[in-house]
């Protein structure tokens, strides 16, 4: 039970301790952007992750834009599950397009690639799952983005996520994709 409550600290720790690290970089990141001409941009989703290991499972995202033109943008990206029985985070470096419409819509593909670690603690007694493992990443998706603002646009992502997460022999079958769907903003210049 003990070691049930340490890992669930940890957890929320981890997740904890992200959160910070991103929100001080979208900080720290704004005098940077207006003395680089306004080339950076940010972003924050959640939503809804199926496929995994745990069935479907609560996510939030973040992302990092620096517009190399009005069109293209490459940055990090970060998916975090941080409740419930299956803890998973993934990094990946990403690349966007983004298609202007005009009528204030914008339609974002973009591709990636990166790391993904999934830690799962489920069941209790000769049952009990308590696996870890970390993978590839590959993030494939498009955003539908709605220009509210100059600056600001409304956000719907659709990702598939593919990697090869091994939970054996707790867990016989393999996790090798998973789909999110996710709604949130973007800032960019």
């Amino acid at each position: 039970m003990f070691r049930r409550i340490a890992a669930t600290v940890s957890r929320w720790i981890c997740a904890a301790s992200l959160t910070a690290v991103l929100a001080t970089g979208a900080v720290l990141s704004v005098p940077l952007a207006q003395a680089d001409e306004n080339r950076w941009g940010f972003g924050s989703d959640l939503g809804l992750t199926t496929g995994t290991v745990n069935g479907t499972v609560f996510t939030l995202a973040f992302n990092g834009d620096y517009y190399v033109d009005r069109n293209f943008s490459v940055g990090p990206m970060m998916q975090i599950t941080p409740m419930g029985d299956l803890f998973q985070v993934s990094f990946a470096g990403v690349a966007r397009y983004h298609f202007r419409l005009n009528n204030g819509i914008n339609v974002v593909p973009f591709s990636g690639i990166g790391l993904l670690h999934a830690d799962l603690d489920r069941g209790t007694g000769p049952a009990r799952v308590d696996r870890n493992d970390t993978s590839w990443y590959i993030p494939l998706g498009a955003s539908l983005e709605y220009q509210a603002t100059h600056n600001l646009a409304l956000s719907s992502t659709l990702i598939v996520n593919l990697h090869d997460i091994d939970l054996s022999p707790s867990l016989q079958e393999k996790d090798q994709t998973s789909v999110a769907l996710l709604f949130g903003f973007r800032f960019g210049p």
